[in-house]
């Protein structure tokens, strides 16, 4: 905190500072960045058409907002943000429990010290990260975590059971003029929804039933699952009613704004670092695309983004262990390490009741070879490797594996006709990078499994896989 801010009531005063709710607080930063044109969630990507405007206008309105959408829809990231919207400082009360404004002190603490020590009163400054809030909603939550409950040590010090003194303050009060988060609010308990009815409405607070009054100024966000929210009746009605705006959330639109969130969010920064080809990114992301279509698989439950990342992440870690065990300086995964997306992707994804039990891997793995089937036919015509086709026609066998060496597999297809050649073209146009002979290399070896893997899920060629290695024949 700055060491030139005012320091005591009459000072803060004197300063021209003014008495302002948080909503008009945020409302006011949002103005200023739309009239510079900064972006409210600069790193989340994809939403920029449909979900910042309805966010924007629930801020511009005042309201309390709902964050409504499946998991791994960034509703989180975004709730965490809000906090920019939040100026940098904020005077309170010093010793304040409830942040106190010095001009409108509401608790009796901040009330009896402001009345007898005037403008010297003194005041501290509380950063935006310490006026945000943010509470997991799960059946053991109580009133007592939220709102506050009485302290029985106060009472037995001699306090009324229904003065203010006595009371321990909950998570709520202790956000005032802050934004408190409640995540996957449907999963909170319907009485305990029910004690929220006032801090939305009334902005004020009751314990056990004592008329314990705290003008609270809050900006109240929720997140939670269309699932819970629309179909099964979890949140009680009184409390939607009070929802100032719900804010629907989305899985990204198109294939190539999946890619762009899996390079952000993965972790690919490793020595030495990988260098993925266009065409493994675009079969990962198409995997969690067809998941989120596939009658096999529980729509309702929604597929992550995380199965993306995860997904990326573990393939790219395959061909880095590849490259460690042959000494290889170039790290460049191939549609074959897809085989280790199995373990990023269970748990990510529900199967539908009609699916038997133990079948995940199954379903998985049928998906990824739709996924690369689509990817393939989308950069190759199939009957250009017509005489490919016929090399294995003739009883040819190429065997490659998960930590088969760039240079063996490139010398097993030299002997057919037009491979090799064929995946030096692919690897120069999608990783044109790579200039060097070891990394050219293992471009090549990479575009060379694409091609006969793709070949495979064309039904023009069988594939027989046992551990780690994997023969193509016809």
């Amino acid at each position: 905190m700055a060491t030139d801010r005012p320091r005591t009531v009459g000072a803060l005063r004197e300063s021209g500072y003014r008495v302002e709710s948080v909503k008009d607080e945020m409302r006011r930063n949002l103005v200023r960045k739309l009239q510079s044109g900064e972006p409210l969630f600069p790193d989340v990507l994809g939403y920029e058409e449909t979900v910042v405007p309805q966010i924007q206008n629930a801020i511009l309105s005042r309201h309390d907002m709902l964050f409504l959408g499946l998991r791994g829809q960034a509703k989180t990231r975004m709730l965490r943000q809000l906090v920019h919207l939040l100026d940098d400082a904020m005077p309170i009360v010093a010793g304040s429990e409830i942040n106190d404004h010095p001009f409108h002190p509401v608790s009796s603490f901040a009330r009896e010290l402001v009345a007898a020590r005037g403008d010297d009163a003194p005041i501290e400054w509380v950063g935006r990260d310490q006026r945000y809030h943010e509470k997991l909603a799960t059946p053991d939550v109580t009133i007592a975590d939220l709102i506050g409950e009485i302290d029985m040590i106060k009472h037995a010090e001699g306090r009324y059971l229904s003065s203010e003194t006595t009371m321990h303050y909950g998570l709520i009060p202790r956000t005032n003029r802050g934004i408190f988060c409640i995540n996957e609010l449907p999963d909170l308990a319907p009485k305990i929804q029910v004690g929220l009815f006032n801090v939305l409405e009334e902005r004020d607070v009751q314990i056990r039933g004592y008329p314990v009054r705290l003008e609270l100024d809050l900006c109240l966000v929720f997140s939670a699952n269309p699932e819970d929210y629309t179909n099964r009746g979890r949140i009680v009605t009184p409390l939607k009613d009070r929802i100032g705006s719900v804010v629907r959330t989305h899985y990204p639109a198109t294939r190539e704004i999946g890619i762009a969130i899996s390079d952000q969010n993965a972790w690919l920064d490793r020595g030495p670092r990988p260098s993925v080809p266009g065409y493994v990114k675009e079969v990962v992301e198409e995997v969690a695309r067809l998941a989120r279509s596939s009658p096999h698989v529980n729509q309702q439950s929604g597929v992550s983004v995380r199965m993306s990342i995860a997904n990326l992440e573990n393939v790219v870690s395959n061909a880095e262990r590849r490259a460690l065990i042959n000494k290889e300086s170039h790290v460049v995964p191939r549609v074959g390490d897809l085989a280790y997306a199995l373990a990023s992707s269970r748990g990510k994804l529900e199967l539908t009741m009609t699916e038997e039990e133990g079948h995940e891997d199954k379903v998985i793995q049928r998906i990824i070879d739709e996924a690369v089937k689509n990817v393939f036919a989308m950069h190759f015509d199939v009957r250009e490797f017509r005489p490919l086709v016929d090399f294995f026609e003739a009883g040819q066998t190429i065997e490659t594996g998960d930590v088969t060496p760039s240079k063996t597999l490139l010398e097993r297809i030299a002997k057919a006709p037009g491979l090799r050649k064929r995946a030096e073209e692919v690897a120069a146009r999608f990783a044109p990078e790579l200039t060097e002979p070891d990394a050219r290399a293992a471009a090549a070896a990479s575009a060379a499994e694409f091609i006969l893997e793709g070949l495979h899920v064309h039904n023009k060629l069988n594939k027989s896989a046992k551990g780690g290695a994997t023969a193509y024949r016809r």
